[in-house]
């Protein structure tokens, strides 16, 4: 895959995916969205652990701008041609572009992004689809699709809304401002900010951790927190008590 622009690894438990166009700081393309979708097709059921990270000094500049409008050497349809398409075959575009992304969040696996330097627009989205972001201190977060006229579609508006609130989500937006490293680790955006020689150290101390429980209960963990703001109390507590049940019963027939 790194003609276009990624590379990926596994290594037992964990996969790696490296966005590999530092020349342009990483910017995304549909095609590399695609190939994002078909890695998390196929991942293997044993891993349980991605880590996304940027070659170079950026984690990602977005999407690449050549592919806005007009022809480009990139052999990529111009994004904005898609609005003289039929709705149905824009929504069936956009939602493949968006599957590079949510597979991130399936309970079965933790996601990490390890971000330096730029993470803007889908690069932003990119880090918001992690379950974990670990940052260096010159990270710098934007959301510019509404400075282009468009919205985040692939898939970052519910979990920034998750993370910061309705109304600090929003002005972020709105605003298309930058959100540096200090200010993402205080509205928590950003789990840690370390360092940048220390970067691959922590994610991977970070990584070991996550490897530590079993992970029939991360999984079903993992699966009770992404529900818990669509559920009141005591569908919550329903759903613990159904997923400890399924916990027990698989501890149990593996003791047999």
């Amino acid at each position: 895959m790194t003609d276009l622009g990624l590379r990926f690894t596994v290594d037992g438990p964990v996969a790696r995916v490296v966005l590999d166009r530092p020349e342009v700081r990483n910017a995304q393309t549909p095609a590399m969205w695609r190939a994002l979708a078909e890695f998390g097709t196929a991942l293997s059921p044993e891993v349980r652990v991605v880590v996304v990270s940027g070659e170079g000094p950026s984690f990602s500049a977005g999407l690449d701008r050549r592919l806005i409008i007009g022809e480009n050497e990139l052999g990529e349809e111009p994004l904005l041609s898609l609005g003289a398409k039929p709705t149905a075959e824009v929504y069936e575009l956009i939602a493949g572009f968006q599957a590079g992304f949510s597979w991130l969040r399936r309970p079965e696996i933790v996601s990490i992004a390890a971000v330096q330097g730029h993470a803007v627009g889908a690069g932003f989205q990119l880090a918001l689809a992690c379950d974990l972001r670990v940052v260096t201190p010159d990270a710098r977060f934007s959301m510019r699709e509404p400075a282009l006229g468009l919205v985040p579609d692939l898939g970052g508006t519910q979990p920034l809304v998750q993370l910061v609130g309705y109304s600090r989500a929003l002005e972020i937006c709105a605003t298309t401002r930058w959100v540096e490293a200090a200010e993402a680790k205080e509205l928590g955006l950003a789990n840690i900010v370390v360092p940048a020689e220390e970067l691959a150290g922590t994610v991977k101390d970070l990584t070991d951790a996550l490897l530590g429980p079993l992970p029939g209960a991360i999984r079903e963990t993992k699966a009770l927190l992404l529900g818990a703001a669509d559920r009141s109390y005591q569908e919550q507590l329903k759903a613990e008590r159904e997923a400890q049940e399924r916990r027990l019963k698989e501890l149990l027939a593996a003791l047999g």
